[in-house]
């Protein structure tokens, strides 16, 4: 065996620390965040840096991108701002799931069981919740109150928001809500048979919707116990949406399938939610932390 006693040359650029960024990967019901504290450090993000890593293959992997920032207003009332990035690198204004991670995130943080997150869309109220039946964490999120004008959704043109003049394949005549962000329910037979996948990004890119929007199909199993699948806008088919499962429960009460409270089965598992009588909707549910790591900035 030989060693060798050969030094660096000199004129070699010298290694250098990556400077990174801490973050937190969690999920509510498998719809999955990359949460990112920029609260004391700004953090630098465009389309491409938010798509890069949302990536599954070759970044960090996430249905949404979460940025923690200080409350920009509502009079010192909050105690959190949250940015949200889409898989595809778009901003947008409404999380129900990613809202209940923040929240637990926070309160862990501050100790308490109970603070208010500023949005785009508004603020929202979050508690912790009681515990859910093999000890998860669970929190509630007050999503603010259901919309149903057509211009609050937005639609293109005026249209009755119960009963959507549209049809694509076996899905036809939604129901449009707004959670914060656009949702069209389609009501079927059997959610398990609909291509979710193929209709979905048609329907979320209609001209029915400047904004584009979130597609749920939903089957009526009980009174008071629906089953969704979605395909969510700038995102795809995800296990879980909360504005999704807050929408369906509207939709379900306005059309008479069931009263203002229901039980939404998703493929990530089960949200509680209750359209209150003064029209905001509580939802509750299941939160979990899955790593931690950083970002290479």
């Amino acid at each position: 065996m030989t060693t060798s006693n050969t030094k660096p040359s000199p004129s070699a650029a010298p290694i250098r620390p990556v400077r990174s960024r801490p973050f937190t990967k969690m999920h509510g019901l498998g719809n999955d965040f990359v949460v990112v504290d920029a609260r004391e450090r700004p953090f630098s993000l465009d389309e491409t840096k938010a798509r890069a890593i949302a990536d599954r293959r070759t970044g960090i992997g996430c249905d949404q991108l979460l940025i923690l920032e200080k409350p920009a207003g509502g009079r010192g009332l909050a105690d959190v701002f949250m940015r949200i990035r889409n898989n595809d690198g778009g901003e947008v204004s409404a999380c129900g799931n990613g809202a209940r991670c923040v929240a637990d995130y926070v309160m862990r943080e501050s100790g308490r069981d109970a603070i208010v997150i500023e949005t785009a869309a508004g603020m929202l109220d979050a508690s912790l919740a009681p515990q859910g039946p093999r000890g998860e964490r669970r929190v509630t999120v007050d999503m603010g109150p259901a919309l149903l004008d057509w211009r609050e959704i937005p639609l293109a043109e005026a249209q009755d928001t119960n009963h959507l003049a549209l049809a694509l394949g076996p899905l036809k005549d939604p129901v449009a809500v707004s959670m914060g962000n656009p949702h069209a329910v389609f009501f079927v037979d059997n959610a398990e048979a609909i291509n979710i996948a193929g209709l979905g990004a048609v329907l979320e890119r209609h001209s029915l919707f400047p904004e584009r929007a979130n597609i749920e199909v939903v089957q009526v199993l009980s009174p008071a116990r629906l089953r969704m699948r979605v395909w969510e806008r700038g995102v795809g088919i995800t296990q879980a949406c909360g504005t999704g499962a807050c929408a369906a429960v509207v939709a379900a009460a306005r059309r008479g399938l069931t009263g203002r409270r229901a039980t939404v089965v998703l493929d990530g598992g089960e949200l509680d939610i209750e359209w209150l009588n003064d029209g905001h909707v509580l939802m509750t549910g299941p939160v979990a932390v899955t790593f931690t790591g950083e970002i290479p900035e």
